[in-house]
This record gives C-alpha cells, sequence and structure tokens, in this order.
C-alpha cells in the first residue's frame, strides 16, 4: 500500500467489537439489565451463548489491554469460582427453559488459571439446566507456559471442543520482553492430546510487539502451519498506554513502525493462504471447510467480544463474572471490575452489573450495518439504514478514490489490499464518531 495512504487512514478508530463501543457505556441498573434479559426471550434469535470471565493470570504480560488482574489466594479464587455459580443462580433463571445453548466461552485473563475440574463443574452447571443445539462450541482461551498434558487431558475431559492456545509468538526473546512465558510442553504433543480428544484447536499471535520482524514473525506462522490448526489469529497489538500503564515499558523496549508491522501481516497471511488456509475477517484464517468460511459466503457471519462466530453458534451472549459484558438485542451490560465488590454483590442475592448501554431502534440498525461491513468486508443499505448512518457521500467518494472502497449504488464494498481499515469505513458512517471525544487505537 502507498505510505501517504498508509498514513492517512492509520488513525485512531474504534475496533467495533460491539455498537456502540465499550467506552460509550453508561450506568446501567440491575432492574434495567433484568427487563433486557427478560426481553431476550422474545428476541429473533433464541439460541443462548454464555461467556465467563476468568481475571486471574499467574503473570500479567506487559501488552494486555484485557480485564486481567494477578493470581489470587486459593481462597480467594475459591471465592471467586463460588461467586460465579452464585451469579448463575440469580441469571438462569430469567432466562426460559427451552432455549438452548449454542456456545460457551471462557476468557480472560488466563482461564486455564483454574484447575480442570473447577471449570469442569462450571460447564456443568449451565449445561444441566438447559438444551443444547447440534454441536455446540464450548471454548477456552488457554495460555499454554502453566498447562501439563495433564492438564491438557483434564480440560478435554471436562467437554471443551474448541481450545484458543495463546501462543502470541514462538520467538522466546520476544515473549521474554513481553513478560509471557513460554509453553510448557512441545506444541506437537499438546496438540495430540486435544486431537485425540476430538477437539478443533486455535493458535492465536499478536503482531506489533518489541524485536518483531515481518521475516521474524513468519517464522513463527511457519512453525504454526507444520503443525496444521484448524485456525489461526493474527491479532494487531493495541498499543493504549493512556488505558493500561503497564504498556509503556514496551514503548521503551521499542515498538515497530506501522510499515513494517503491515509487511508483518502482509507476509505471514501470504503464507497461510499458500498453505490452503483461507481468509475470514480482519484477522483470522481458517480452513476452507471451516464454519466460519461457510458462514462468510452465506452473509451469515457474525462477530462479537469473543471474535468471529456464526449465527448457528451464537446470537446473544449473556457473561458471567467480573467485567463480563452481555451482549443483547436491546441492551450491552458490563459486570462490575472490581473482584471484591463481585463477590460481595453476587453473594448478597444480587446481579454485579455497573454499567452498559441501551440501543435505541436507531441505533440497532447501524449496529446491523457496522456488523456487516466490519464481518464481511461490504454492505447493502437499505433506506432505513442508509436514513440513520452518517453516509458522507463526499467523504465516501474520497475513500472510492483512494482505493479504500468501492460503492455501487447503496453497496459499499472494501477492496482486497485496504482489508485493514474496514474500521475506519465503519467509523466514517457511525452518527457517533463525528462528535467524540473518545479514546481508540490504530488499525495498524
Amino acid at each position: 500500500m502507498q505510505q501517504t495512504i498508509l498514513e492517512k487512514y492509520n488513525v485512531p478508530v474504534p475496533r467495533y467489537t460491539s455498537y456502540p463501543p465499550a467506552n460509550y457505556f453508561r450506568e446501567l441498573s440491575e432492574e434495567e439489565y433484568t427487563s433486557a434479559v427478560q426481553q431476550s426471550n422474545g428476541a429473533r434469535d433464541r439460541n443462548l451463548s454464555f461467556y465467563l470471565h476468568i481475571p486471574f493470570c499467574r503473570h500479567l504480560c506487559h501488552y494486555c489491554a484485557c480485564n486481567s488482574y494477578a493470581m489470587r489466594s486459593e481462597a480467594g479464587v475459591a471465592d471467586y469460582v463460588r461467586a460465579l455459580h452464585q451469579e448463575m443462580d440469580l441469571l438462569l433463571p430469567l432466562l426460559e427453559r427451552d432455549r438452548q445453548i449454542a456456545q460457551i466461552h471462557y476468557g480472560g485473563g488466563s482461564p486455564t488459571s483454574l484447575q480442570p475440574a473447577v471449570i469442569k463443574s462450571l460447564n456443568q452447571h449451565i449445561l444441566t439446566i438447559f438444551p443444547k443445539i447440534e454441536s455446540p462450541e464450548v471454548a477456552i482461551e488457554c495460555h499454554p507456559g502453566y498447562l501439563s498434558l495433564s492438564d491438557w487431558n483434564g480440560l478435554v475431559e471436562a467437554g471443551f471442543s474448541r481450545f484458543s492456545i495463546g501462543v502470541q509468538d514462538f520467538d522466546e526473546r520476544v515473549l521474554k520482553t513481553v513478560n509471557r512465558r513460554p509453553s510448557q510442553e512441545r506444541m506437537q504433543d499438546i496438540f495430540a492430546v486435544l486431537r485425540d480428544g476430538g477437539a478443533h484447536i486455535n493458535l492465536d499471535f499478536l503482531y506489533g510487539l518489541p524485536h518483531q520482524t515481518a521475516a521474524g514473525f513468519c517464522r513463527s506462522i511457519e512453525q504454526a502451519i507444520e503443525l496444521q490448526p484448524d485456525r489461526l489469529v493474527m491479532f494487531s497489538y493495541a498499543h493504549v498506554p493512556w488505558l493500561k500503564k503497564q504498556q509503556l515499558i514496551l514503548e521503551k523496549a521499542g515498538l515497530p513502525t506501522a510499515e513494517e508491522k503491515e509487511r508483518m501481516f502482509d507476509e505471514a497471511a501470504r503464507l497461510l493462504l499458500s498453505a490452503g488456509y483461507v481468509r475470514v475477517g480482519m484477522d483470522h484464517f481458517v480452513r476452507p471447510d471451516d464454519e466460519l468460511y461457510t458462514a462468510l459466503q452465506d452473509g451469515r457471519l457474525h462477530r462479537n467480544f469473543q471474535g468471529y462466530c456464526t449465527r448457528r453458534t451464537t446470537a446473544q451472549v449473556y457473561a458471567l463474572g467480573v467485567t463480563g459484558i452481555s451482549q443483547l438485542e436491546t441492551a450491552y451490560a458490563q459486570n462490575t471490575k472490581d473482584i471484591d465488590e463481585y463477590v460481595s454483590t453476587v453473594g448478597g442475592g444480587h446481579l454485579p452489573v455497573k454499567k452498559g448501554y441501551l440501543l435505541s431502534q436507531e441505533e440497532q440498525l447501524v449496529r446491523e450495518v457496522i456488523d456487516s461491513l466490519m464481518c464481511n468486508y461490504a454492505v447493502t443499505l437499505t433506506g432505513e439504514q442508509r436514513a440513520v448512518v452518517n453516509y458522507d457521500e463526499v467523504r465516501l467518494a474520497e475513500m472510492q478514490a483512494d482505493g479504500i472502497i468501492t460503492i455501487d449504488g447503496n453497496t459499499v464494498r472494501m477492496t482486497h489490499e485496504s482489508s485493514p481499515f474496514v474500521r475506519n469505513v465503519a467509523a466514517l458512517l457511525d452518527p457517533l464518531m463525528q462528535h467524540t471525544t473518545k479514546s481508540f487505537s490504530k488499525p495498524i
């Protein structure tokens, strides 16, 4: 991509994992959340998705912008797990019992900081109450630096069907700089355990870290290709030191330039495409028979805080645990970020919601537009949608002249080369962004 175009569009814009973005959330009462949950029983998509947030990490990585906290004592962890069960007892009765579970997803933090038997008990609490769709996705994000082969076996026995392994990079110099421990076991041995259990495997990488170069990052991707994961995800490091002060450590170590970061992704993507993977969305590479790719072709690809998904496996998300964000048809609701407050609130018989957002009908229409653009790189605007988005013909024409998009009637489509800037196009269509003072990360 031309240097001038790269500089012009590599400006801070929302990540659009939700619409409106989470930094627009306001105070939300327990009553407002309860009402939204009850309304969700009558929504178009009635399948149930549950997100469980496990906030603990044995060590905090310097790059992390997630809601993560240092590992607590054994008693403190037990208190938190007990609170998760108590929150389930408060939330689940609000959901109609004929609704089917399509997805359970554990994120963090490091969910695998809990013992497999503890995680299994949380799964069983949910799975024994509701029926399931055929082949629901039960997924967990894993830090391989602290898991033995026995632990991996225990997670298989806990009922997980998909494992997202946070490799980030195979270069130990990079990992040491960002304070991340490399895998405890050989990756080949981990794959053997998970494959024997019938599980699907994702490998997650992060690009844009200190000491990374296009050549070095490609060596890590080549190692990953040899393992033949079902999906490989390359996340762009989001540098937001005004939110996460520990990221300033990485500035001292030195971050790659935007040009080098773009080369990392482009060259790694070419390796994956040559190896038979196909691209889905901004950062996912999957096998051609993967459900995500089928959903993309059918226009049924979806996206939430947990990443890309299909309409089959997720619709509305009910979040459990500290900082968890529920994504309902008419509302978002985020739990308190304070662990002690979380434990005491649910122990006292109250849902721990702290803030969120109630969407108007117009905002629901804008969300449909942005979701389609972010997932499918194209959107055909209905009359209703065009009336509520910020359809700035002058700036859209400028983007078309710059080779970022093509416009055909009411259809706006990203060009192949400009896909990293899909967030910029979404931000242009977003009416909230026209007078915002909020801070965001850059696309590259």
